[in-house]
């Protein structure tokens, strides 16, 4: 029987690891990629969401006009979210009808495209949130 010395076991180990290395650090960096991205796309949808509430409760009240809710969609939103924002606004007339405020986003706007490499693109997609209240 031949035996294996110590010194001939670490030089056929150590090409293992750095093949291993290989195989795996391009599979950890776009995991680390696709949750920067993903948090800053919930981050940002979370500011879409409340703006499209303040919205809301701002058209539930008498008088309050279309620009009125669109100035204050803007003041929850932060200014990098701005770019492209589109306010959608169902006003009603008389009491106990239904307002409704939907506040679009672009996707890009709210996060880079840090996954297009692998076919995943933020390209023509938004963040979309639409509140309905009953107006008082």
């Amino acid at each position: 029987m031949k035996s294996v010395s110590q010194s001939g076991t670490c030089r056929k180990r150590r090409g293992f690891i750095t093949m291993e290395l290989a195989l795996t650090l391009p599979i950890l960096g776009l995991m680390l990629l696709a949750l920067l991205q993903f948090s800053m796309l919930f981050y940002a949808r979370s500011q879409v969401v409340e703006a499209s509430r303040a919205g809301a409760r701002a058209a539930s009240l008498p008088g309050t006009t279309a620009d009125d809710i669109e100035t204050i969609v803007r003041s929850v939103l932060s200014p990098g979210l701005q770019d492209g924002l589109q306010v959608d606004c169902q006003l009603a007339e008389t009491p106990g009808d239904v307002v409704a405020v939907g506040v679009s986003v672009p996707m890009t706007v709210a996060a880079p495209d840090l996954l297009w490499v692998i076919g995943i693109s933020l390209a023509d997609q938004n963040l979309y949130s639409e509140t309905r209240m009953i107006r008082e």
